[in-house]
């Protein structure tokens, strides 16, 4: 008796957990879920417009900025004394003007008084040498300005709000125009990136609801909404090798995988105690509610 007591009790507890693993399987069905996701943002990589030498550095690796904070000065001297020549070259130009249309004018005063005096192929010649006189002006406040913005660019600022990091720049370190030397991370454009099998997509909609748990905060769940789905991914076999013809790899119908597709989602409500940095991991689980099915 008490044998049939034990079967019978064993039974129910192994009815009891492939009943829980079935509902368990199902609401995995329903609600995809994967800890294969990570934290995001947009990264600024800030790169000087000029080249020279640092002379200031106003912010340290991991510090946090706002919009306009100047960052670090490049040596302006240079691009002062360029800035110097060109308003120089200005003054020089403008009075070649000055000079072309007096001459101008007095050929033509000339003229009026006893036609024919100065030859009509001369006013021309004159004519042009005003035209001419002033493209040099245009030219040279264009030389002006550029030697502006090169001053000015001697001073690098940070473009939006956002955290330093990955900084290796010291004071005197020669920066090369162009050339990234600091990443900037926009501070409003944090988002998970997850990515879901290919068989759980169908159950995922723009609008639907997730909750995201950090591993750095594994008992903060912060609520979501996937904002987006991929619309592809790099597949494993080209499309064409250099013969022209496709590349196909054996593949085994009992051993094959599905592909992961990223889906973006944009946290609704951050914790005040969630700090999120950029490729921190994640776990995500879609909520499915009567709206999306």
């Amino acid at each position: 008796m008490n044998l049939i007591r034990r079967i019978g009790f064993t039974a129910v507890l192994v009815l009891l957990a492939i009943a829980a693993i079935v509902w368990k399987y199902q609401q995995y069905l329903v609600n995809p879920w994967t800890r294969d996701a990570q934290v995001q943002a947009q990264v600024i990589t800030i790169a000087p417009r000029v080249t020279g030498p640092i002379v200031a550095l106003n912010v340290s690796d991991n510090e946090k900025v706002s919009v306009g904070q100047p960052l670090f000065q490049i040596d302006p001297s240079t691009y002062k004394v360029a800035l110097a020549q060109a308003q120089a070259s200005l003054s020089q130009a403008k009075v070649a003007v000055s000079e072309a249309h007096e001459q101008l004018s007095r050929s033509q005063a000339m003229n009026k008084v006893d036609p024919g005096a100065v030859a009509k192929l001369r006013i021309i010649s004159l004519q042009n040498n005003v035209n001419s006189a002033n493209a040099s002006v245009q030219q040279a406040q264009a030389e002006v300005a550029q030697a502006q913005l090169n001053l000015n660019f001697t001073k690098v600022v940070a473009p939006v709000s956002g955290y330093i990091t990955n900084l290796k720049m010291q004071l005197g370190a020669q920066v090369v125009a162009n050339k990234p030397v600091v990443a900037l991370i926009d501070k409003k454009t944090f988002w998970i990136q997850a990515f879901f099998k290919e068989t759980d997509i169908q159950h995922i909609h723009q609008g639907s609801h997730a909750v995201v748990t950090l591993m750095s905060y594994p008992d903060t769940p912060i609520n979501g909404t996937v904002t987006s789905i991929g619309y592809g991914i790099n597949p494993e076999n080209p499309t064409n090798s250099g013969n022209l013809l496709q590349n196909v790899n054996p593949t085994f119908e009992w051993i094959r995988l599905a592909q992961r597709v990223p889906i973006r989602i944009h946290l609704d409500d951050l914790p005040k105690n969630v700090v999120l940095r950029v490729g921190t991991t994640a776990s995500v689980i879609i909520e499915q509610h009567e709206s999306n099915e």
